[in-house]
């Protein structure tokens, strides 16, 4: 059976994008406690604008955003080829495995420490390294409870746009399924993480929710516009790989898939 599917290129195929959309999806996680300025990526002093009342608002990212769209970008190939079961079923495989690494995080943050372990890092500037490793693991209940409910929601409505906008160009105008499913759900999944981590978790007023939400959100669409070439190249050397007559019978049955 093993043989038969490693033989099976269009099965290799989506061995390879539910394993990386899984590990990108779980990186973004982890790295996703961590604060960038994007301005100062580009050498470029901080933006000091005002939104809804806001003031001295910047693009203050957090790290998982350099991966998330990544995630956006997959998620159309899937549905492109492969159709939006295909894309629930590995939005489904990541939550739960994103779930089992919280779970195993949490475990570690509470196992006793070692002694010697604690203040093994004191001379690098780390005192204590058991507060250093909840800082870094430790995400608040209510911060994984939206970034996990923001990403299976928005992974949903991005493969119903998609597909929707597919049924009525075909396979013409890749780009206008692929980049019009992701701003929508982006928007949807700015918005969603932002309400229940810190409007419900930390009684943010709605005006710095909208306001974070739609600094966000701006990065998420320039992303989603700026890496539209990449799914071309991506479909091009997925063709190139299984042949076109297979590509175009996958392109076929992920259509059926969603009308049955």
């Amino acid at each position: 059976m093993i043989h038969h599917i490693l033989r099976d290129k269009p099965a290799k195929l989506f061995i390879i994008f539910t394993a990386f959309f899984v590990a990108n999806a779980l990186i973004a996680e982890c790295i996703g406690g961590k604060i960038f300025s994007l301005e100062k990526v580009f050498g470029l002093q901080p933006a000091s604008f005002t939104l809804f009342g806001q003031k001295d608002l910047a693009f203050n990212l957090t790290c998982g955003v350099l991966l998330w769209p990544l995630e956006f970008v997959m998620t159309d190939i899937v549905n492109e080829f492969y159709g939006p079961r295909a894309v629930r079923r590995i939005s489904y495989t990541a939550v739960a495995l994103i779930s089992y690494a919280f779970l195993m995080f949490y475990l570690a943050i509470h196992i006793p420490s070692a002694d010697f372990w604690i203040g093994s890092k004191a001379d690098s500037g780390i005192p204590n390294m058991q507060v250093a490793f909840n800082g870094i693991f430790g995400q608040g209940m209510w911060i994984i409870a939206g970034s996990l409910t923001a990403f299976l929601v928005s992974q949903i409505v991005d493969v119903t746009v998609f597909h929707k906008i597919k049924k009525v160009t075909g396979e013409k105008w890749v780009w206008l399924r692929a980049t019009g499913s992701t701003v929508i759900s982006q928007l949807i999944d700015s918005f969603i993480v932002l309400f229940i981590a810190f409007k419900l978790g930390n009684n943010w007023s709605w005006q710095l929710v909208l306001a974070i939400c739609l600094v966000n959100y701006v990065y998420k669409f320039t992303m989603a516009i700026i890496l539209t070439p990449l799914i071309y190249l991506i479909e091009k050397r997925i063709e190139k790989y299984v042949g076109h007559e297979t590509a175009m019978k996958m392109k076929r049955a992920a259509m059926g898939r969603e009308e049955n």
